[in-house]
């Protein structure tokens, strides 16, 4: 039977192990059981101060800084079940650990954070494979984005890491298949990008009020009524590679919000479940200098769909 349990106002000091964290993830780690929609709220309504000033969920903290963290009602279930099964999924789906940092094969289907009705995220199941370790995500991909996943092993490495990828200094390619047919060899789309409200839900939309986002696309195979494509992530904004496909007239095959009802239909028809996008490949420089990159290959149900193309 769940419980609930209201907790004081904190104010904690960001040590070195937290230094370049996000606000909203330094925030869910000591709120357990608080969904972060309510995290977000706390921090927008102000309840949240860093030094006494208010901030965003994407603020990064700095050692030292003192953070407010006001009383909050969470509701206790006990430790959300991990099953073995999944451990053992995600220890198989790692590409690369050291002391700074694992690279794991996120496979489609699994959010990397719990939320939204959902009990857990792949950072808990990470951190109950490697329990009492410091882990923290160094950046995120959609719940049905498949591929490289960085997370950091120590509040040195989390710092560098956030580092790089604010400042667009890793690279990242993911493969696509795109509805339509890609004329070109190569296009370059440069379109800015805003969180909109759709009814109930917040989806992103081409606006020139939004930030800048830059993605290119590069043909890969050419198919009847459809292109096989990589695209080079050169900006980290969310949906971005999935609104940019859309804008211009091709969206991802199995796309099911930024898509026609008629491209819904037709890759769900053609055995397509998931959205056909795969984070295959990601550079960037470690902690110690060293040039590292990592290759997730595409998964087998992708390759069945882009089989069932050639036939």
């Amino acid at each position: 039977m769940s419980t609930s349990n209201t907790t004081r106002v904190q104010l904690v000091k960001v040590s070195e192990d937290h230094d370049g964290q996000r606000l909203d993830n330094f925030l869910s780690a000591r709120l357990k059981g608080l969904p972060r929609s309510a995290i977000y709220r706390m921090i927008r309504t102000g309840q949240v101060r860093i030094n006494g000033g208010r901030s965003k969920p994407s603020t990064r903290l700095d050692e030292g800084d003192e953070v407010r963290i006001p009383p909050a009602r969470i509701r206790e279930s006990g430790k959300a079940f991990i099953s073995e099964q999944v451990c053992r999924q995600i220890h198989d789906a790692i590409l690369f650990k050291n002391s700074g940092l694992l690279v794991i094969n996120k496979p489609s289907g699994m959010a990397v954070h719990a939320g939204s009705g959902l009990p857990w995220g792949l950072i808990d199941v990470v951190r109950q494979n490697f329990p009492g370790e410091f882990c923290e995500l160094a950046h995120r991909l959609d719940r049905e984005t498949s591929g490289c996943l960085v997370l950091a092993r120590s509040g040195k490495a989390l710092k560098h890491l956030s580092g790089l990828f604010r400042d667009g200094q890793v690279r990242k390619f993911y493969l696509c298949l795109l509805d339509g047919d890609m004329k070109e060899p190569l296009i370059k789309v440069t379109a800015p990008l805003k969180k909109v409200q759709a009814g109930a839900e917040r989806q992103i939309e081409v606006n020139v009020e939004g930030k800048t986002a830059l993605t290119h696309f590069r043909k890969l195979q050419a198919y009847p009524g459809c292109t096989y494509a990589e695209a080079e992530l050169l900006t980290g904004r969310t949906h971005q590679i999935r609104v940019h496909a859309s804008h211009i007239g091709l969206p991802l095959a199995g796309e099911s919000r930024y898509a026609s009802k008629e491209s819904v239909k037709k890759w769900k028809n053609m055995g397509l479940h998931r959205i056909f996008l795969h984070a295959r490949s990601l550079s960037l420089t470690s902690v110690s200098g060293e040039e590292l990159t990592f290759n997730a290959p595409l998964p087998e149900k992708l390759k069945a769909v882009l089989d069932r193309l050639e036939n």
